[in-house]
């Protein structure tokens, strides 16, 4: 491997050329004509446009994509995260066309990718599954016949979907026959799968999700969890490690579990395994993500291991020279996404010019972003600004950490989530970590708006 393409934008696409160039290997940017002046491109050795604005005209344009590395004579494709990145034909196209894809093989990412197959593999190595069908549904009165088996409220989730998208819930039978024939619709609109299969809701759960590695030669290690319990409908705001509720005890049996899940899959890449954890500590596995994850910081700053750097070595096909014992985590790291979006009004976007960006620096302060004074946040993709990632001693001084950091955060000419973030740091169910993964949708409809800077 010698020279690496990104398939990707934003500061993923940042973070992956760093750690590229600190590997001495070549970089190739791709982007849109929206992203034309976009710190990936700038920081790249080569880029190259590969199409319009909508995703579909370009980071999703597979044919586009394997063009640009022909021009450029790239080697390897690294997806970074979304777009393309858990797509098991684009891996396999890669490969075919003797590209190293920086990612797991294709047939482990079509085995994890489909969820109904990712909770059979779980369950073949006894790790704990949310009670649900048994694989896709695809008939309306067997679908509800099962729902009332499992027992309202039921979760319906598209086969193919991830990342919070692609889930309904129902909490009676009326309920349910809508939901049903509207989640098969979206499913086939969003993923072009219409496949669904359905899940026993767990009241009040944490999201707890486990950093995985494994390299070509069957090693493997797990390196603690994150808690991505705040969210808002589904999609994370703040990420924190370790998970102020695991015991030390917990924590092993559930790296374990997520280990036994990646070896049945025989899994080689960083990936991440997510578990939902009801109110008595049980623990359940809900999905594989693939990919590095946006949150993949937080773990790098508890450990020490540079994720994205290990990816790259496991794709070259080289050991890991990490055991798990040489795994420590010190302190408590939380992550803040820092968005365009305004939490004053139901958090609406706020694509635009940055008419000023100045982030915050100091002691135990990291921010990955691919933002810059005059730079125009384009309406087309994620509204991601930046992470904000934060590391104290202990949970109380990394919040007193993220407050400082948060005060020295100066973003004019878009709204951002700021406003949010001071909220939920003064937070007394936050503080106390007592909340579950509603908590932020239960505040909005409290009437919360997270008045404050923003």
């Amino acid at each position: 491997m010698k020279k690496v393409l990104i398939a990707n934008r934003g500061e993923i696409a940042v973070r992956i050329i760093r750690a590229c160039h600190d590997l001495g290997l070549q970089t190739v940017a791709v982007y849109s004509s929206a992203d034309a002046e976009a710190l990936h491109v700038l920081h790249a050795d080569e880029a190259i446009c590969i199409g319009e604005p909508p995703s579909q005209k370009s980071y999703l344009k597979i044919a586009n994509i394997l063009s640009a590395c022909e021009i450029t004579g790239a080697d390897a494709i690294h997806p970074g995260y979304g777009f393309l990145s858990e797509n098991a034909g684009f891996a396999s196209i890669c490969e075919s066309c003797g590209l190293n894809f920086i990612g797991p093989s294709p047939k482990t990412i079509a085995l994890l990718g489909d969820k109904a197959k990712a909770k059979a593999t779980a369950a073949s190595v006894k790790c704990p599954v949310i009670p649900g069908s048994n694989g896709v549904i695809e008939e309306g009165s067997l679908a509800l016949k099962e729902a009332e088996r499992l027992g309202f409220p039921v979760f319906i989730k598209a086969s193919a979907g991830g990342g919070g998208k692609g889930i309904r819930i129902a909490y009676d039978p009326e309920e349910f026959v809508r939901q049903f024939t509207a989640a098969r619709t979206e499913a086939e609109v969003s993923f072009g799968n219409p496949d669904v299969y359905l899940e026993k809701m767990i009241v009040n759960p944490r999201h707890i999700e486990v950093q995985i590695m494994g390299d070509k030669h069957g090693n493997y290690v797990y390196l603690g969890e994150r808690d991505c319990t705040i969210q808002r409908r589904r999609q994370k705001l703040i990420e924190e490690a370790p998970s102020p509720v695991l015991t030390p005890s917990l924590r092993k049996k559930i790296g374990e579990s997520a280990l036994a899940i990646a070896k049945a899959a025989h899994y080689h890449s960083v990936g991440t395994v997510e578990f939902l954890l009801d109110e008595k500590k049980n623990f359940y596995f809900m999905e594989v993500n693939t990919r590095i994850q946006v949150e993949h910081t937080v773990t790098e700053e508890l450990t020490g291991i540079d994720l994205v750097r290990e990816q790259i070595q496991i794709a070259m096909g080289q050991k890991m020279q990490i055991k798990q014992k040489d795994i420590v985590l010190q302190g408590h790291v939380i992550q803040l996404r820092i968005n365009a979006e305004n939490p004053l009004t139901n958090f609406t976007p706020s694509p635009g010019q940055l008419d000023y960006y100045i982030p915050p620096g100091g002691p135990h302060v990291r921010v990955d972003s691919a933002c810059y004074s005059g730079y125009k946040i384009p309406p087309y993709y994620d509204s991601m600004i930046a992470k904000l990632i934060v590391k104290g001693k202990d949970r109380t001084e990394a919040i007193q950490i993220a407050k400082r950091a948060l005060k020295e955060f100066h973003i004019g000419g878009v709204h951002s989530t700021i406003a949010f973030h001071d909220y939920m740091l003064e937070d007394p169910r936050f503080l106390e970590s007592d909340y579950f993964i509603n908590y932020v949708d239960q505040l909005i409809g409290d009437g919360c708006t997270f008045s404050g800077r923003g």
